[in-house]
């Protein structure tokens, strides 16, 4: 059965999302974005075993805690190709000016839009969500009651900010209507902030809606 554990991280309150297998105890860690103390704790309380760091895109309260799930866990990590430059540099994801605080990740398996990932069991669909970044994806999972991780792309009737680094409100709404609208209206999406939705809600209320 598989279960999804949110631990809210960070100093702008980050969605981490755990994702794994209540049987087998394989897991997914969805953008760690700090406090890994608190990650590995709920991992190892519940003996689960990562496969996998799945990102959202770049931003480094997504990232933060990246490093130090690698180094114990030794798991690959995963990405869009286009999230390589912003990844790579600490002033473009705004994790540090310093070498000593920034977060710079160079090495990472890029992800392409409508590839499809294999972990516990089931299969991760890659959609490319350009606009919060140029490189921001969602992972869909079909079931009884799908599954979409929508990174900063769409929240509870509202949408990710765009006047970041490479971000960009045409696509954002681009994304979103043309993308993550034509999935099942009864998709259970969690975000990277704040509370979950669904996509049959962000379809009657989601601002974009209201976009010529």
């Amino acid at each position: 059965m598989l279960q999804v554990k949110r631990i809210l991280v960070g100093i702008v309150g980050t969605n981490c999302y755990i994702v794994y297998d209540k049987d087998t105890k394989e897991a997914v860690v969805i953008d760690p974005g700090a406090e890994e103390e608190r990650i590995i704790s709920f991992i190892e309380e519940e003996g689960l075993k990562p496969e996998a760091i799945l990102l959202t895109h770049g931003h480094f309260d997504h990232i933060l805690a990246v490093p130090a799930l690698r180094e114990k866990y030794k798991i690959p990590l995963y990405a869009a190709k286009e999230e390589r430059e912003m990844l790579g540099d600490g002033e473009l994801n705004l994790s540090g000016r310093d070498p000593e605080d920034s977060v710079e990740i160079k090495e990472f398996i890029p992800l392409h839009d409508g590839e499809e990932l294999e972990f516990l069991g089931r299969k991760w669909k890659v959609i490319t969500s350009p606009g919060h970044t140029k490189g921001s994806v969602c992972y869909f999972l079909a079931g009884e009651i799908p599954y979409l991780f929508s990174g900063d792309t769409l929240f509870f009737e509202s949408y990710g900010r765009t006047d970041l680094f490479s971000g960009s409100e045409k696509d954002i709404i681009k994304s979103i209507r043309e993308k993550l609208f034509l999935l099942p209206d009864d998709t259970l999406v969690f975000p990277g902030h704040e509370e979950s939705t669904t996509i049959r809600n962000e379809k009657s209320y989601n601002p974009v809606n209201f976009f010529k």
